[in-house]
C-alpha cells in the first residue's frame, strides 16, 4: 500500500486552511509544529476532517503536531485497517 505523502498533505493543508503566513509550505516543514506554521486549532480540525473524509482515518485535530507526525499517524492507521 502506498504511503500517504507530504505533497498530498500540503495540498490538504492548503485546501482546508490556506497557505501559511509564517512559512513556505513547499520548504522543509516536516518537523515544524502546525502552530509554528501559523495554523490554529480550527485549521487542525478542518485538516483532520479532510483526512477522515478522503482516507477514512480518524485522527483528532489535537493529535496533529507536525507534518511528519501526521504522515506517521495516517500511515499507521492505514496499515492497521489494511491488516
Amino acid at each position: 500500500m502506498p504511503q500517504f505523502s507530504l505533497p498530498r498533505l500540503v495540498e490538504i493543508i492548503r485546501e482546508c486552511a490556506g497557505d501559511s503566513d509564517e512559512r513556505d509550505l513547499d520548504g522543509d516543514i516536516l518537523d515544524i509544529t502546525y502552530q509554528d506554521l501559523g495554523y490554529d486549532s480550527i485549521a487542525l480540525l478542518e485538516i483532520s476532517a479532510k483526512l477522515e473524509q478522503e482516507l477514512g482515518v480518524s485522527i483528532p485535530g489535537e493529535e496533529l503536531q507536525t507534518p511528519r507526525h501526521t504522515l506517521q499517524l495516517v500511515d499507521a492507521r492505514l496499515a492497521g485497517e489494511a491488516a
